[in-house]
């Protein structure tokens, strides 16, 4: 079914309900403006993508500040400077693989919003011709 099948009352009660729930390509890339956090995923539902994200940030977080920690009190010891490389890599490591990712997602939102809202109007279709059919039904 889709939206063709549709009567006019039906159409304005679909129409309706869309702009209640629909989300905006617009509003996602504003947010992926905070998007090493993943807020444009969780605005999305995509949950799980969104929460590795956030632990790739606060992984990279944390590697920035022991990094930071270790250049500032570092001393010429070879366990020093293994602590250095391990400090810089737990930086570097997730800060790169979160950059190209949401490099990536700038590309991909407006897909994901289509994807999103298409899936959103199908499932909405489908609840109104379930709720004529069963006023059909009930009439008889």
């Amino acid at each position: 079914m889709n939206k063709s099948d549709l009567t006019l009352n039906e159409l304005l009660v679909f129409n309706s309900e869309m702009k209640n729930v629909e989300k905006s390509a617009a509003i996602a890339y504003l947010m992926l403006i905070g998007g090493h956090l993943g807020v444009h995923r969780f605005y999305l539902k995509k949950k799980v993508s969104a929460i590795i994200q956030l632990v790739l940030f606060l992984i990279a977080s944390g590697g920035y500040i022991f990094f930071a920690f270790m250049t500032a009190f570092i001393d010429e010891g070879i366990g020093s400077v293994a602590l250095f490389v391990v400090s810089l890599v737990l930086f570097l490591v997730p800060a790169i693989a979160l950059l190209i990712w949401i490099i990536v997602d700038l590309c991909l939102i407006s897909r994901m919003v289509r994807e999103y809202n298409s899936v959103l109007e199908h499932q909405l279709v489908e609840q109104i011709i379930h709720h004529r059919t069963h006023q059909q039904q009930q009439q008889f």
